[in-house]
């Protein structure tokens, strides 16, 4: 077996370097595994342009997936008890702190822990082989393991996202009841957005409307089931244009998807009175937004509930979504549109930036 891995690690801003490392030798309660693919996540884009988590130098990549290749005697099963051995696919998932406030008592929301460690968001080089963005992985003791060895390459690849828009639906359900009728906004298609209105289409809703500035996304977005797209490019206003979709209302319930506070400052103005919205898009700090606390949550009795990350439970949930959606024959699978080879990940990054596709990946 090879003894060194070639890995991606950050060494300084829009500077990614491919270095070798050697391999230890796996104990009994871990895991050594040959990664197949990890998607960029928009975290690892804001992280390459400037840093903002001080985590220099860091081996990223959490949205990977890969084959068990070496596994410690301990390690009989996954998070959910699902056995374990060499050849099983595998994707790891937040593992929280076990001693912060939130997880000594709050069990229900341990994905709100400050310490919660992920691979690919472990900074220092004691973790260079803890990111997806290499040839190994090496999987720690105790860690939140996912057997999905009956899922192909792509949709493993998908499952870290797909969690994060599973218990965004989630936290929605708790202030809206999604019915077939209703109409429900998607704001931004990146690949959140995207598999969001995915998620939503398999539920049933049938009135879904994505809006965007970019037609290919929006094209897209019409494939995996939205019923209307507004184009805020071309439209005059794209508000007009969602009441003039929903008999003059406006969305029973919107999702704001982007990370732009414009965006999430116009969320408000497409939801209707005694609606609901969720706020998902910001995972880093990308400014302040405005809105009026009158017209926009007041005179509406507007509902709102946020979310962050996710739970152990929204990763299983996920994988039945995109096995849904595949037997839906919803093509989820197109929003991945770019794969690169791991020498290329600087320029991975750069057409993330560009905002060139939808998903993009590392292949190995």
């Amino acid at each position: 077996m090879t003894k060194s891995s070639k890995i991606a690690v950050l060494t300084g801003e829009k500077t990614i370097e491919l270095k070798e490392v050697e391999i230890p030798e796996i104990n009994e309660d871990e895991l050594l595994v040959k990664v197949e693919a990890c998607g960029i996540c928009g975290t690892d884009v804001h992280e390459y342009k400037g840093d903002p988590f001080n985590y220099i130098p860091i081996h990223l990549g959490h949205e990977g997936t890969g084959e068990i290749i070496k596994i410690g005697k301990n390690v009989t099963k996954d998070y959910y008890g699902k056995p374990l051995k060499v050849g099983d696919k595998i994707v790891t998932g937040l593992k929280p702190c076990g001693e912060c406030d939130t997880c000594l008592n709050d069990p229900e929301n341990l994905h709100l822990c400050e310490n919660g460690a992920i691979y690919g968001l472990l900074p220092g080089e004691e973790h260079f082989l803890n990111g997806w963005f290499g040839e190994y992985i090496k999987i720690n003791p105790n860690s939140v393991i996912f057997n999905v060895s009956d899922m192909d390459l792509d949709l493993r690849m998908l499952i870290e996202p797909a969690a994060v828009v599973v218990h965004a639906v989630e936290k929605a359900k708790e202030i809206t009841n999604f019915k077939h009728h209703s109409n429900v906004v998607i704001q931004g298609c990146g690949p959140i957005g995207l598999l969001l209105l995915t998620l939503v289409r398999t539920m049933g809703v049938r009135n879904i409307i994505a809006v965007d500035g970019d037609k290919n996304r929006l094209a897209l977005a019409k494939k995996l089931g939205a019923h209307w797209t507004v184009n805020i490019a071309e439209s005059d206003d794209p508000v007009a244009e969602v009441k003039a979709l929903t008999n003059g209302k406006g969305a029973d319930f919107a999702f704001q998807c982007t990370g732009s506070p414009k965006a999430a400052a116009a969320i408000w103005k497409y939801v209707r009175r005694a609606g609901g919205m969720c706020e998902l898009g910001f995972f880093v700090d990308n400014g302040e937004a405005t809105y009026n606390p009158h017209l926009d949550i007041c005179n509406k009795e507007i509902k709102v509930v946020g979310s962050w990350t996710y739970q152990s439970i929204d990763w299983i949930q996920a994988c039945e979504f995109l096995k849904e959606a595949k037997q839906q024959n919803l093509p989820i699978n197109e929003i991945i549109t770019h794969r690169f080879d791991l020498a290329d990940i600087n320029e991975a990054m750069e057409t993330n930036i560009r905002m060139d596709g939808v998903k993009l990946g590392i292949f190995l």
